[in-house]
Protein backbone atom coordinates (compact mmCIF):
# COMPACT_ATOMS: atom_id res chain seq x y z
CA UNK A 1 0.00 0.00 0.00
CA UNK A 2 2.91 2.33 0.83
CA UNK A 3 4.61 1.51 -2.47
CA UNK A 4 0.88 2.50 -4.34
CA UNK A 5 0.72 5.68 -2.74
CA UNK A 6 4.13 6.97 -2.98
CA UNK A 7 3.48 6.03 -6.60
CA UNK A 8 0.10 8.20 -7.21
CA UNK A 9 1.69 10.48 -5.25
CA UNK A 10 4.71 10.65 -7.66
CA UNK A 11 2.29 10.72 -10.59
CA UNK A 12 0.37 14.06 -8.84
CA UNK A 13 3.70 15.58 -8.54
CA UNK A 14 4.91 14.94 -12.10
CA UNK A 15 1.08 16.24 -13.57
CA UNK A 16 1.55 19.34 -11.39
CA UNK A 17 5.18 19.90 -12.98
CA UNK A 18 4.37 20.02 -16.68
CA UNK A 19 2.75 23.33 -16.35
CA UNK A 20 5.74 25.11 -14.11
CA UNK A 21 7.53 27.66 -15.85
CA UNK A 22 11.64 28.76 -15.22
CA UNK A 23 13.49 31.56 -16.15
CA UNK A 24 15.73 29.42 -17.45
CA UNK A 25 14.08 27.18 -19.66
CA UNK A 26 11.04 27.04 -21.91
CA UNK A 27 10.84 22.99 -21.79
CA UNK A 28 8.50 21.04 -19.93
CA UNK A 29 10.42 17.79 -19.33
CA UNK A 30 14.26 17.44 -18.89
CA UNK A 31 16.80 14.79 -18.95
CA UNK A 32 20.46 14.74 -17.50
CA UNK A 33 22.55 12.71 -19.23
CA UNK A 34 26.57 11.70 -18.11
CA UNK A 35 29.12 10.20 -20.20
CA UNK A 36 32.05 8.57 -18.88
CA UNK A 37 34.46 9.07 -21.70
CA UNK A 38 37.05 6.61 -22.55
CA UNK A 39 40.72 7.33 -21.16
CA UNK A 40 41.79 10.06 -22.81
CA UNK A 41 39.21 10.91 -25.08
CA UNK A 42 37.08 13.83 -23.06
CA UNK A 43 39.13 16.50 -25.28
CA UNK A 44 37.72 15.38 -28.00
CA UNK A 45 34.61 14.40 -26.51
CA UNK A 46 34.02 18.23 -25.77
CA UNK A 47 34.95 19.42 -28.94
CA UNK A 48 32.36 17.01 -30.83
CA UNK A 49 29.84 18.43 -29.05
CA UNK A 50 30.77 22.06 -28.80
CA UNK A 51 31.31 21.90 -32.72
CA UNK A 52 28.31 19.89 -33.86
CA UNK A 53 26.37 17.82 -31.30
CA UNK A 54 24.92 21.48 -29.52
CA UNK A 55 23.52 22.50 -33.24
CA UNK A 56 22.32 19.19 -34.29
CA UNK A 57 20.33 18.93 -30.87
CA UNK A 58 18.88 22.18 -31.71
CA UNK A 59 17.81 20.95 -35.51
CA UNK A 60 16.11 18.43 -33.95
CA UNK A 61 14.21 20.74 -31.63
CA UNK A 62 16.01 20.02 -28.25
CA UNK A 63 16.62 23.03 -25.80
CA UNK A 64 20.30 23.15 -24.86
CA UNK A 65 19.66 23.58 -20.88
CA UNK A 66 23.50 23.13 -19.13
CA UNK A 67 26.45 21.72 -19.65
CA UNK A 68 29.32 20.64 -17.27
CA UNK A 69 31.91 19.28 -15.68
CA UNK A 70 33.17 17.82 -12.17
CA UNK A 71 35.62 19.61 -10.43
CA UNK A 72 37.34 16.30 -9.76
CA UNK A 73 39.21 15.77 -12.70
CA UNK A 74 39.60 12.18 -11.77
CA UNK A 75 35.81 11.72 -12.33
CA UNK A 76 36.48 11.11 -16.56
CA UNK A 77 32.39 12.18 -16.64
CA UNK A 78 30.76 15.13 -18.92
CA UNK A 79 27.06 15.68 -17.50
CA UNK A 80 24.33 17.98 -19.24
CA UNK A 81 20.68 18.69 -19.50
CA UNK A 82 18.31 18.69 -22.36
CA UNK A 83 15.24 20.27 -22.36
CA UNK A 84 11.91 19.17 -24.30
CA UNK A 85 8.28 20.04 -24.57
CA UNK A 86 7.00 16.75 -22.83
CA UNK A 87 8.21 12.99 -22.86
CA UNK A 88 6.23 12.42 -26.18
CA UNK A 89 8.65 14.73 -28.07
CA UNK A 90 11.67 13.62 -26.36
CA UNK A 91 11.48 10.16 -28.43
CA UNK A 92 10.85 11.84 -31.84
CA UNK A 93 13.52 14.10 -31.08
CA UNK A 94 16.30 11.50 -30.73
CA UNK A 95 14.94 9.73 -33.53
CA UNK A 96 15.17 12.88 -36.29
CA UNK A 97 18.93 12.85 -34.17
CA UNK A 98 20.55 9.65 -34.78
CA UNK A 99 18.91 10.15 -38.20
CA UNK A 100 20.16 13.07 -39.14
CA UNK A 101 22.89 12.59 -41.90
CA UNK A 102 24.97 14.95 -40.91
CA UNK A 103 25.35 13.48 -37.69
CA UNK A 104 25.94 10.20 -38.67
CA UNK A 105 28.97 11.59 -40.65
CA UNK A 106 30.21 13.53 -37.04
CA UNK A 107 29.97 10.40 -35.40
CA UNK A 108 31.53 8.37 -37.73
CA UNK A 109 34.61 10.65 -38.44
CA UNK A 110 34.95 11.25 -34.26
CA UNK A 111 35.08 7.74 -33.79
CA UNK A 112 38.45 7.27 -36.47
CA UNK A 113 40.57 6.73 -33.56
CA UNK A 114 38.75 5.00 -31.39
CA UNK A 115 34.94 5.60 -29.71
CA UNK A 116 34.74 8.71 -27.37
CA UNK A 117 31.97 7.43 -24.87
CA UNK A 118 32.61 4.27 -22.45
CA UNK A 119 28.85 4.37 -20.81
CA UNK A 120 26.05 6.72 -20.69
CA UNK A 121 23.54 7.48 -17.40
CA UNK A 122 20.16 8.80 -18.47
CA UNK A 123 18.16 10.71 -15.75
CA UNK A 124 14.53 12.19 -16.33
CA UNK A 125 13.31 15.20 -14.16
CA UNK A 126 10.42 17.55 -14.56
CA UNK A 127 10.41 21.07 -13.13
CA UNK A 128 9.55 20.95 -9.34
CA UNK A 129 6.44 22.89 -8.10
CA UNK A 130 6.24 25.86 -6.93
CA UNK A 131 10.20 26.43 -6.70
CA UNK A 132 11.38 28.31 -10.45
CA UNK A 133 9.78 31.79 -9.68
CA UNK A 134 13.01 33.36 -8.40
CA UNK A 135 14.70 35.27 -11.42
CA UNK A 136 17.01 34.31 -13.04
CA UNK A 137 21.18 34.59 -10.94
CA UNK A 138 24.11 36.37 -12.62
CA UNK A 139 26.87 33.51 -13.98
CA UNK A 140 28.53 31.73 -11.35
CA UNK A 141 31.73 30.26 -11.40
CA UNK A 142 30.85 26.63 -9.53
CA UNK A 143 27.92 25.27 -9.04
CA UNK A 144 27.04 22.23 -6.87
CA UNK A 145 24.72 19.63 -8.09
CA UNK A 146 22.51 18.56 -5.01
CA UNK A 147 20.02 15.28 -5.26
CA UNK A 148 17.61 14.80 -2.15
CA UNK A 149 16.58 11.04 -1.73
CA UNK A 150 13.67 11.53 0.55
CA UNK A 151 11.55 9.14 2.72
CA UNK A 152 8.98 7.67 2.13
CA UNK A 153 5.40 10.22 1.22
CA UNK A 154 8.34 12.73 2.20
CA UNK A 155 8.85 14.10 -1.16
CA UNK A 156 6.35 17.12 -0.85
CA UNK A 157 7.45 18.15 2.63
CA UNK A 158 10.67 18.73 1.17
CA UNK A 159 9.33 20.73 -1.50
CA UNK A 160 7.46 22.79 1.07
CA UNK A 161 10.49 23.85 3.26
CA UNK A 162 12.29 24.74 0.22
CA UNK A 163 9.22 26.67 -1.07
CA UNK A 164 8.76 28.59 1.79
CA UNK A 165 12.17 29.01 3.99
CA UNK A 166 15.30 27.03 2.07
CA UNK A 167 15.77 29.01 -1.13
CA UNK A 168 15.22 32.51 0.75
CA UNK A 169 17.99 31.22 3.29
CA UNK A 170 20.73 29.73 0.51
CA UNK A 171 20.22 33.73 -1.10
CA UNK A 172 20.71 34.72 2.58
CA UNK A 173 24.42 33.97 2.36
CA UNK A 174 25.02 34.46 -0.91
CA UNK A 175 24.05 31.10 -2.88
CA UNK A 176 22.61 31.21 -5.48
CA UNK A 177 19.50 28.88 -6.50
CA UNK A 178 19.26 27.29 -10.53
CA UNK A 179 16.68 24.99 -11.30
CA UNK A 180 14.78 22.50 -9.05
CA UNK A 181 13.20 19.23 -10.68
CA UNK A 182 11.63 16.52 -9.55
CA UNK A 183 13.08 13.08 -10.92
CA UNK A 184 10.65 10.89 -12.98
CA UNK A 185 11.12 7.58 -12.01
CA UNK A 186 10.46 4.87 -14.31
CA UNK A 187 9.88 1.89 -11.71
CA UNK A 188 6.99 4.28 -10.00
CA UNK A 189 8.94 5.05 -7.10
CA UNK A 190 9.04 8.40 -5.36
CA UNK A 191 10.69 10.88 -7.06
CA UNK A 192 14.11 12.62 -6.07
CA UNK A 193 14.91 16.52 -5.83
CA UNK A 194 17.51 17.34 -7.59
CA UNK A 195 18.56 21.16 -8.31
CA UNK A 196 21.89 23.32 -8.78
CA UNK A 197 23.26 26.53 -6.35
CA UNK A 198 26.20 28.30 -7.37
CA UNK A 199 28.79 30.87 -6.26
CA UNK A 200 31.96 32.83 -7.46
CA UNK A 201 34.05 29.69 -6.45
CA UNK A 202 33.98 26.63 -4.24
CA UNK A 203 35.58 28.30 -1.50
CA UNK A 204 33.16 30.71 -1.11
CA UNK A 205 30.37 28.64 -2.06
CA UNK A 206 31.53 26.10 0.72
CA UNK A 207 32.09 29.19 3.53
CA UNK A 208 28.28 30.37 2.10
CA UNK A 209 26.80 26.65 2.73
CA UNK A 210 28.81 26.65 6.20
CA UNK A 211 27.16 29.66 7.15
CA UNK A 212 23.69 28.75 5.95
CA UNK A 213 23.76 25.36 7.93
CA UNK A 214 24.68 26.94 11.24
CA UNK A 215 21.87 29.98 10.84
CA UNK A 216 19.79 29.78 13.50
CA UNK A 217 16.86 30.56 11.50
CA UNK A 218 17.52 27.93 9.30
CA UNK A 219 18.24 25.31 12.56
CA UNK A 220 14.37 26.22 13.50
CA UNK A 221 12.59 25.82 9.90
CA UNK A 222 14.64 22.48 10.20
CA UNK A 223 13.37 21.30 13.61
CA UNK A 224 10.39 22.16 12.58
CA UNK A 225 9.46 20.63 9.61
CA UNK A 226 10.66 17.37 11.33
CA UNK A 227 8.61 17.01 13.67
CA UNK A 228 6.74 14.48 12.58
CA UNK A 229 9.73 12.82 11.80
CA UNK A 230 13.05 13.04 9.37
CA UNK A 231 12.41 14.45 5.91
CA UNK A 232 15.79 13.61 4.13
CA UNK A 233 17.57 9.87 3.93
CA UNK A 234 20.19 11.07 2.49
CA UNK A 235 21.60 13.83 -0.26
CA UNK A 236 24.38 13.44 -2.86
CA UNK A 237 26.07 16.35 -4.00
CA UNK A 238 29.17 16.96 -6.30
CA UNK A 239 31.03 20.49 -7.52
CA UNK A 240 30.73 21.50 -11.63
CA UNK A 241 31.70 24.09 -13.49
CA UNK A 242 29.91 25.04 -17.03
CA UNK A 243 31.39 24.69 -20.04
CA UNK A 244 32.15 27.44 -22.22
CA UNK A 245 29.06 26.82 -24.50
CA UNK A 246 26.89 25.78 -21.81
CA UNK A 247 23.64 27.85 -21.75
CA UNK A 248 23.64 27.76 -18.09
CA UNK A 249 26.52 29.68 -16.29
Amino acid sequence: MNKLLTAILSLIFIINASAQQSPFTDSKYFEMRVYTAHEGKMPDLIKRFENHTTKLFERAGMENVGYFLPVDKSDNKLTYILGYPNENARERMWQSFLNDPEWKKVYEDSRKNGPLVKSIEETYMVLAPGLNDLPKPSASGIFQLRTYHCFDGKIENIQARFRDHTRALFEKQGLKNYPYFLTVEKDGSQSKLVYLLGHENQSEFEEAFQRFANDPEWIQVRDASEESGKIVERVDAKFFTALPFSKMK
